[in-house]
């Protein structure tokens, strides 16, 4: 069993960038990655679509569910590089760290658009 199973939007081509990013660098194969608009997605029934499209969303090894940059911290500390996200969960930077994470969130396909120069993956997936 994985250690971290993370639900992102497929859609998007910065998240598909960061998920390809960190599956990569995930030699033990700590981490599983389901894009919330494919087939593998039904298979996690308790994980509601349309929140986990508004936060992202990840379930640990003991079934906890884990959001925003408390995802994004855990999965690059199973990688070995949870020291570049660990600020974002100090408790005088993690109030204002998690509400800048949901504008980024909110706004994540403007913000794809200016990092990739794509706002939505082409045929409405993208690829890792």
């Amino acid at each position: 069993m994985r250690e971290l199973i993370i639900f992102y939007d497929g859609t998007c081509p910065l998240c598909v960038k960061e998920m390809t990013a960190l599956t990569k660098r995930d030699k033990a194969k700590r981490i599983a990655t389901v894009d919330i608009y494919s087939e593998d997605f039904a298979q996690y029934p308790n994980i509601d679509a349309n929140e986990a499209n508004t936060i992202l969303h990840a379930l640990d090894a003991d079934g906890n569910l884990l959001l925003g940059l408390d995802v994004t911290h855990q999965a690059w500390r199973l990688v070995g590089m949870g020291w570049l996200y660990a600020p974002l969960r100090w408790p005088i930077i993690k109030p204002l760290a998690d509400k800048l994470y949901l504008v980024f969130a909110k706004n994540r396909y403007r913000v794809s658009y200016w990092l990739t120069g794509k706002s939505r993956c082409e045929s409405g997936v993208c690829r890792k």
